[in-house]
C-alpha cells in the first residue's frame, strides 16, 4: 500500500483510458507519396543521411482529401547503425477545395534484413512483415481544416516501389 492508500498492482486509469487499454483511433486519412531518386549526403554521426524529393502523391479519407504539392515536399532519411530507418517526411498538402496543409511526420523503419532488402531493390513486400509507424503533425491557417491543428496522429506504413502508402488515424 502507499501512503496515498492506493496499492502497488499495475493497473488505474489514466483521464478516460484505462492502462492497458487500445487507444480509440478512426482513419483520417490515406496519403500516398511519389518518390524521386534520393540524394545521398552519406556518413554523418548517427548513420548514413540522405533526402528523397517527393514530385506528387494524393491523399483521400472522409475528412480530407488532396493531392501532394510537389517540389516542397521530401522525406529526410537517416539509416542509423542499428539498421532501424528514421524517416523525417515534410509535405505540404492541397485539398481538393484549395487549402493548404503542412504535416510533418517522424517515423522509425526496420525489420528482418532481407525483407528490407527486398525493399531496397524495389519489391512489393507484405506490409505485416516490417515494422513501418510514424507520427503526422499538421498545421494550417484555413479555417474549415482547423481541426488538424488540435489533433494527434499515428500512422502506418507500407513502402511500395513508387514510393510509401501512410495509412493515417487520428487518435481520439
Amino acid at each position: 500500500m502507499q501512503p496515498d492508500g492506493r496499492d502497488n498492482k499495475i493497473g488505474g486509469q489514466i483521464g478516460n483510458v484505462a492502462l492497458g487499454e487500445a487507444l480509440k483511433t478512426r482513419l483520417l486519412t490515406t496519403l500516398r507519396v511519389i518518390v524521386t531518386a534520393p540524394q545521398n549526403i552519406g556518413a554523418v554521426p548517427h548513420g548514413t543521411r540522405r533526402t528523397a524529393p517527393l514530385s506528387g502523391g494524393d491523399f483521400e479519407g472522409p475528412r480530407l482529401r488532396g493531392t501532394v504539392v510537389p517540389g516542397s515536399s521530401a522525406d529526410w532519411l537517416l539509416l542509423r547503425v542499428d539498421g532501424v530507418l528514421e524517416m523525417d517526411l515534410r509535405v505540404t498538402l492541397r485539398t481538393d477545395d484549395g487549402a493548404l496543409i503542412s504535416m510533418k511526420s517522424f517515423g522509425l523503419r526496420h525489420g528482418p534484413s532481407d525483407v528490407i532488402a527486398a525493399i531496397g531493390r524495389g519489391e512489393t513486400v507484405d506490409p505485416a512483415t516490417y515494422y513501418f509507424r510514424t507520427l503526422p503533425r499538421f498545421e494550417t491557417a484555413d479555417p474549415r481544416y482547423a481541426f488538424l491543428n488540435h489533433l494527434v496522429a499515428v500512422a502506418s506504413g507500407d513502402r511500395r516501389p513508387e514510393g510509401p502508402i501512410y495509412t493515417i488515424y487520428e487518435v481520439l
